[in-house]
């Protein structure tokens, strides 16, 4: 009787100790519980607004399917342990989605990798934008798909965020130097050169529709231009030892006529925003008003491009507005240029400079450029006499 009453009062004893442990570790489990629960929620919640911007725009582009709402992203990358099976869409999105175990569904990484560990099983699609698929011994049943160049590859990382930072920052001192660079020759060409820039500059006024399609034609034989000019020289051997000199020469003959048609429409353009020319207000003055608003501008586009290069999305879209928008100036410079140098031959060989030959008053002004000479002042036949 003893013996049991003991080992009823050691049972009990037991049993106490037991309910104080657990009374003890019972909040702290529930604490635990509550805190990664919490961490699961606040990883959902707190999903930054450039990839809320960027699921909405890939829901946009027709990939519901593959892309979940932004709430559904997992912020900073998940593991799916072996033997865990998950059912539906993962995502997640600054970080890789490493599987072990068995995703049902399609799984996506936004800016980070999936990576399909031996074991590893994904019935869906395997969809990573902004990194890569890596089958490492696993199973994808559905597609597989690396998108990268579209959208950023931000990482959480504060050393990619700094190198970002860094680049947007080179690509924006890039575009400084080049409205410099511009400047700077479109001052020396209004300074030494006014009388060869005005004409063209005139001619986009005049014949403006003409010279994009003369631009236009002029870009397209560009190449077989060139050829036609190695060929000539390859006929001979002195011309075969200057083809080098000459494609050069081409190139920077081009690069020249290019830069100055793209400022005559940077001024051109400029004039038209700031409206007419003041009266008494000098011309060479109104003229470096145009061109640098003119250059604002256009190197604008490609600054916002710049100031977004963080994001390939958004800097990609602006890049190739500013693109275009610069192709379509520089086609219009170069028809510009060759319409008003065919103007030019035209007035030249036109009935008006035969003209001036019989001019009476023809003596004044001696005329090189027509080739006549300038004449002796008639004498009366009257006053000769006397």
């Amino acid at each position: 009787m003893r013996r049991v009453t003991s080992l009823v009062l050691a049972a009990a004893a037991v049993a106490g100790a037991a309910a104080r442990v657990g009374a003890v570790e019972s909040p702290r489990l529930q604490q635990a519980g509550q805190s990664s629960a919490a961490e699961r929620q606040a990883g959902r919640q707190s999903v930054p607004g450039q990839i809320r911007t960027e699921v909405a725009l890939l829901r946009l582009l027709r990939l519901g399917e593959h892309v979940p709402p932004a709430d559904s992203f997992i912020i900073g990358g998940r593991s799916v342990a072996p033997g865990e099976t998950v059912r539906g869409v993962v995502a997640v999105a600054q970080g890789p989605l490493d599987v072990r175990g068995r995703i049902e569904g399609n799984a996506l990484a936004l800016h980070g990798d999936i990576v399909v560990h031996p074991g590893g099983f994904i019935t869906g699609d395997a969809l990573a934008i902004g990194g890569q698929v890596r089958a490492r011994g696993g199973t994808v049943e559905g597609d597989i798909r690396s998108v990268s160049g579209i959208l950023p590859m931000s990482g959480p990382t504060d050393r990619q965020r700094s190198a970002g930072g860094a680049g947007t920052w080179q690509s924006i001192k890039v575009v400084l130097g080049w409205f410099a660079i511009l400047l700077v020759i479109g001052i020396g060409v209004l300074v030494f050169a006014e009388s060869t820039f005005d004409p063209i500059v005139e001619s986009l006024q005049q014949r403006f529709g003409r010279a994009f399609w003369y631009g236009l034609v002029a870009q397209l034989a560009t190449i077989p231009a060139l050829l036609v000019i190695l060929l000539a020289l390859a006929l001979t051997v002195v011309g075969v030892l200057l083809i080098p000199f000459a494609i050069v020469a081409y190139a920077v003959a081009l690069a020249g006529v290019l830069t100055l048609g793209f400022l005559a429409v940077a001024r051109f353009t400029g004039a038209a925003i700031t409206g007419s020319v003041r009266s008494g207000a000098p011309k060479r003055g109104v003229s470096l008003r145009a061109l640098v608003v003119g250059l604002v501008l256009y190197l604008g586009l490609w600054l916002a491009a710049a100031a977004f290069s963080w994001s390939p999305l958004a800097g990609s879209l602006l890049r190739a507005a500013a693109l275009a928008v610069s192709w379509v100036a520089v086609t219009l410079g170069l028809g510009a240029l060759i319409a008003s140098r065919v103007a030019l031959r035209r007035v030249q060989s036109g009935p008006g400079a035969q003209a001036g030959s019989a001019d009476p008053m023809v003596w004044q002004t001696p005329t090189p450029v027509t080739g006549v000479a300038a004449a002796r002042r008639p004498v009366s036949v009257a006053r000769t006499e006397s």
